[in-house]
């Protein structure tokens, strides 16, 4: 035994500066020697076959001892004032990412990503790694070492730019930054990329959680949903801010009363605003900062499972907002995150997204691809999520998107195009598709970019449906008008058959479209009594559920909540009550009754991509206001004739052509009284043989003003 100085001042230098890319090479047991750090203690002995020996405090809280024979494992026993306690050695252990992970990583085809990376609970402590491949040094900061940045760092696995440590005797709920030096010495406290659960805010750090050990309960569903062929399945989706929804429920109060009110009004889906860990609340969740962490506010990990496996139990799929185009500038998080641009491009006319002050993320470097691919993977896999709606796909496509001339780098050809975000969207797509198969991406694109739900191995981007924002917008500019101007516009109504297939097709009435001054759908329609706002909202929602295309509606607004959205204030349930209530109640009743016809009869929803689908009446009744066409099942088994009144003046013998003989079975009609309607033309359709619009059938019937009508005929 000796008291010898071994550690050269080279290796003392890098440790004290945090800086040493390689700490278990003098940290540990190394032959005869034992060295340690442990911040702040008096006393260090290293216990080794049993016996204790005293180590030398050779400064800077190091403690070394040379042993000429010790045989078995060790430990240190250490003292601060009157506490002492037993520490294992972290500096003992093999790498816990290996060199096929490192490998993959590099390539960026790595699909299990938070296998590897993060903080992952084990039986015998927590193994920390964290990609920073610009650092001088990291270190693990902590609150089971006092957040001192010298107590444990952490080595380098080489090139890939990964540094690993794991630390013994730790447990989940171990509050835990990397303390990042960067290479001019500058120390950045940085919340785990791969985290799995995060502080509440304002506080900024990490969360070990438990290994996942989740009882699922939805194995049939999961099983059902690998078959299902969604192109011509009703897909009628419920847009839902959790935080607000009904303020200050928690996941699993919601895992009994949202699922309770979704089975009730009949949607087949809810979609969840972005639910990823979000620092600000009033972002919605749109400003990520842990990718990998679901929203603290409501709940652990395991809470959200529940909710997920509820909504499963109940046969409603769950779709997640997804938002890998850009991400905030937050100091702590993955802003130049090892004190460079890291996740971000470099070049901040394409690193930086002016509209919303954040970075957009570097799609072309393979460890920010695999980071965000294995994330979509994520979600899908350790939560069951059955789709991801991607957010602002146009802002990822177009490079001069919100730019001027000037603040932009074109592609390699001179282009406009974001070459490397329409690969990473390909990579993401195809490998969900082949990975989950029935797991869907939904892609909020609001440009014309060619075949965005084309297969890739068609060179498109890959998705399965995608947002109609066009309809959208023609259609909420002209409900707007009043009915009086309606024929002078009557075009805009019609215009979205022209392009109804060009790709598949959701039509969205989002959060977007209720929300900053915008008014709720209640406050769009044109100045009248309440009684003619609910009657042209009816007519506006059954117009909806007849056109071709999948369904997408927002909180509040499936009963015509009158206020616009507010996440401070939520939905406005209140509205439901008094005589104005009860047409708000007419309205929640119309839009379960759409939701029931348009899940149970297949003309109404089992061919919503296919010109086979849909043929029109008339859509050239401008005079009116008036649309009539037809719906078609996908085996040809039945048709639904719409007729739909835009105007405030009611049609008398109204003629319609049809394509079949008979009876068409009225199914409903907006202006029924059970929706407050004033329950006029409540009558099934009987032809006659007097061709009319290119048919030799047809009926006459009344069209009360601010009316929707659907009849059913089963050949």
């Amino acid at each position: 035994m000796t008291e010898t100085h071994l550690l050269d001042d080279f290796d003392r230098a890098r440790l004290v500066q945090r800086r040493h890319h390689a700490p278990h090479e003098i940290l540990g047991r190394h032959g005869h020697v034992f060295r340690t750090v442990q911040t702040g203690a008096d006393e260090v002995s290293v216990v080794v076959g049993g016996e204790s020996y005293p180590m030398q405090d050779v400064g800077d809280d190091i403690f070394e001892l040379q042993l000429e024979a010790a045989a078995g494992e060790h430990f240190y026993r250490v003292r601060w004032g009157n506490h002492t306690a037993e520490v294992k050695d972290p500096y003992s252990y093999a790498p816990t990412v290996g060199e096929l992970d490192l490998h993959l990583m590099g390539e960026g085809r790595h699909e299990r990503l938070w296998e590897v990376l993060g903080a992952r609970a084990q039986d015998d402590g927590i193994a920390f790694s964290v990609w920073a491949p610009h650092a001088a040094g990291v270190s693990v900061i902590a609150d089971f070492n006092g957040w001192n940045a010298r107590q444990h760092p952490m080595r380098s696995l080489g090139g890939s730019g990964v540094w690993e440590l794991f630390v013994p005797d730790q447990r989940p709920g171990a509050h835990y930054k990397f303390a990042i030096t960067t290479g001019d010495g500058v120390q950045l406290d940085k919340a785990d990329p791969m985290a799995r659960l995060a502080e509440p805010a304002p506080a900024t750090a990490s969360i070990v959680v438990p290994a996942d050990d989740y009882q699922w309960n939805d194995a049939e569903w999961l099983a059902q949903r690998e078959l299902q062929d969604i192109l011509h399945t009703p897909m009628s989706v419920y847009e839902v801010h959790l935080g607000s929804w009904r303020k200050g429920l928690s996941y699993r109060d919601m895992a009994v009363e949202l699922v309770e009110y979704v089975t009730e009004q009949g949607f087949t889906h809810v979609e969840l605003m972005a639910v990823s860990e979000h620092p600000y609340e009033p972002s919605w969740g749109y400003q990520v900062t842990s990718y990998y962490a679901p929203n603290h506010r409501l709940g652990t990990p395991d809470d959200f499972r529940f909710l997920i496996d509820a909504l499963h139990a109940a046969h409603i799929g769950v779709i997640m907002d997804w938002v890998p185009g850009h991400f905030p500038r937050d100091a702590w998080a993955l802003a130049r995150f090892d004190g460079e641009a890291c996740y971000e491009h470099p070049d901040p006319r394409r690193g930086d997204q002016p509209d919303w002050g954040t970075h957009v993320f570097d799609f072309g470097r393979n460890e920010v691809r695999n980071f965000l691919v294995a994330n979509a993977l994520y979600w899908c896999h350790e939560f069951h999520i059955d789709g991801l709606r991607v957010d602002a796909v146009a802002s990822m496509l177009y490079l001069d998107y919100s730019r001027n001339e000037g603040e932009w780098l074109p592609n390699i050809y001179g282009g406009r195009e974001n070459l490397d975000a329409v690969a990473f969207l390909q990579e993401m797509n195809a490998t969900l598709h082949r990975d989950l198969p029935g797991v869907l991406t939904i892609a909020e694109e609001s440009t014309s970019w060619p075949g965005v739900t084309t297969p890739t191995y068609q060179d498109g981007l890959g998705f399965s449906l995608k947002w109609n924002m066009g309809w959208m917008h023609d259609t909420l500019e002209y409900v707007q008008r009043d009915p009086a101007h309606r024929s002078h516009h009557h075009g805009e109504i019609t215009f979205s058959m022209v392009y109804a297939y060009s790709e598949n097709y959701v039509l969205p009435i989002s959060h977007d479209e209720v929300v900053h001054g915008k008014g709720s759908l209640w406050e769009r329609m044109p100045a009248g009594s309440s009684w003619d706002k609910a009657a042209m909202l009816r007519t506006l929602l059954a117009y909806m559920w007849t056109h071709p295309g999948k369904k997408l509606l927002f909180q509040g607004q499936e009963f015509g909540q009158c206020q616009e959205w507010s996440e401070q204030r939520g939905v406005d349930w209140d509205d439901q009550q008094g005589w104005e209530g009860e047409l708000h109640r007419g309205i929640s009743q119309l839009t379960a009754e759409l939701n029931q016809i348009y899940t149970e009869l297949p003309a109404a929803g089992t061919n919503d991509h296919s010109p086979e689908g849909f043929r029109w009446i008339a859509a050239d009744d401008a005079e009116n206001n008036v649309l009539s066409y037809l719906r078609r099942s996908a085996d040809g088994t039945q048709r639904l004739a719409c007729v739909v009144n835009f105007s405030g003046s009611t049609v008398d013998n109204y003629r319609i052509g049809l394509p079949e003989a008979g009876t068409w079975r009225q199914v409903l009609n907006t202006d029924a009284e059970r929706f407050e309607g004033a329950d006029r033309a409540l009558q099934d359709l009987s032809t006659e043989a007097n061709g009319s619009h290119g048919f030799v059938q047809s009926a006459r019937l009344q069209v009360p003003a601010h009316s929707a009508q659907i009849f059913v005929f089963d050949a």
